[in-house]
């Protein structure tokens, strides 16, 4: 019986840690072109490196008061003030996509979308999301692309 209890409880232990370890865990993106990355969580930390880049997207690996920990898609973290982000709406391809007019492989091709190429989510259904980038818009498969939640 005392075995089976203690089991029980590093169960619920681990489900517990499990949830609230992850549960910080979500995709964002940067609200303007010039984003301060900081060492530690204020303002007084010094500056690590500057991202210029709009809706760049960016997983929140955790938070402290009003700072939030990142990491990017080439694994370069550090400490965002929560003004300078927003909920994520971007996506990274990681390898050359196909961009389809619907949501099927045997619907229209539109363009090739090169790998690290930053798209602008319009919508996600199934395994497939609604995207445009500056010259289309467009359907392509979630596989392979960093930022989705």
């Amino acid at each position: 019986m005392q075995l089976i209890l203690k089991k029980f409880f590093l169960i619920i232990f681990l489900l517990f840690y499990a949830h609230f370890s992850f549960a910080n865990e979500i995709f964002v993106s940067l609200k303007k072109n010039k984003v301060n990355v900081r060492y530690g969580p204020s303002f007084e930390s010094d500056i690590k490196y500057v991202y210029k880049k709009v809706n760049l997207p960016l997983k929140q690996i955790d938070k402290k008061e009003n700072f939030r920990r990142i990491i990017d898609f080439k694994n370069n973290s550090g400490w965002i003030h929560i003004s300078q982000l927003k909920k994520g709406n971007s996506v990274i391809t990681t390898k050359d996509k196909i961009l389809f007019k619907k949501p099927s492989s045997f619907d229209k091709p539109i363009a090739q979308i090169e790998e690290g190429r930053l798209l602008i989510l319009e919508k996600c259904e199934k395994n497939w999301c609604k995207i445009s980038s500056k010259e289309f818009k467009g359907w392509i498969k979630t596989d392979h692309v960093w930022g989705l939640n």
